[in-house]
């Protein structure tokens, strides 16, 4: 990837368990720094507490709709890039019937090769980073001989159908390139870092102020923070394209390759 991210290759599952362990920890050290304190407030204080308890959770719930919605956006991107690829790859294909007798049956090979390329691309896991990059040179060494035949075809025979057939690779490649750059697109870390340390705050003045009120902190503040990490979790799992339970899914891509596999075979 172009640019450092320390959360990337850190387990989805861990970063929740951790977060959740963290406003654990916060709410235990607020409650005992509220109740140690108890003595030294007035119902007006009191009441202080409580308007800075809610405006963090209103604060909360603005980054936690922000963020998700980023994410959430970053996947439709991947998931109509996936599309796009594979549509501009099969009018590429559907094409290559134009092409004259000397170029065509090559054509169709190349192309047959260069839509599995694309589709096991696609299946790499995040981690395999080498594999990946292998793949996607591939692809364009493929691609530059399929150019080099529409080169070819176009010196050669000329006429609207080879143009026809160069501008479908053409569209090919930019689907390739915008693929590419929409899965290395992810939600800022400091947006993320800014939203942990907002639940981390909260989960401290939540423990502080059962700490001044001497009510130990019941079952719907639990679910909240559980119901928070479970939204973390999503959060980052959508922002990781090709590791997590949340996927992409690459079935067009599948069905494209495949059927130019079938018809080459």
């Amino acid at each position: 990837m172009g640019q450092t991210e320390i959360m990337y290759d850190i387990n989805s599952i861990l970063i929740a368990v951790v977060l959740l362990l963290a406003m654990g920890a916060a709410m235990r050290l607020g409650r005992v720094v509220g109740k140690r304190g108890s003595s030294h407030h007035n119902d007006e204080s009191k009441s202080q507490v409580g308007a800075v308890q809610g405006s963090l959770l209103g604060l909360l719930a603005l980054l936690l709709g922000f963020t998700f919605s980023l994410a959430l956006n970053r996947y439709d991107d991947r998931s109509r890039a996936v599309v796009d690829e594979a549509n501009a790859i099969g009018t590429a294909w559907l094409r290559t019937d134009f092409l004259s007798d000397a170029r065509r049956d090559e054509a169709k090979a190349l192309m047959s090769r260069y839509g599995l390329t694309r589709f096991e691309a696609g299946r790499v896991p995040a981690s395999e980073t080498e594999r990946r990059d292998g793949l996607v040179q591939a692809a364009e060494e493929i691609f530059a001989k399929l150019w080099d035949l529409a080169s070819l075809e176009t010196q050669a025979v000329g006429g609207p159908a080879s143009v026809s057939f160069a501008a479908s690779l053409n569209d090919m490649i930019d689907s390739l390139g915008s693929r590419d750059a929409a899965i290395e697109r992810h939600v800022p870390e400091p947006v993320l870092f800014l939203m942990f340390a907002t639940f981390v705050l909260l989960g401290s003045i939540l423990g502080y102020s059962s700490g001044l009120t001497l009510a130990k902190a019941g079952f719907p503040i639990y679910a909240m923070m559980v119901l928070i990490v479970a939204l973390v979790f999503v959060i980052i799992d959508l922002d990781r394209p090709r590791r997590g339970i949340i996927s992409v899914n690459q079935e067009p891509l599948r069905f494209v390759s495949e059927s130019m596999a079938a018809a080459v075979n």
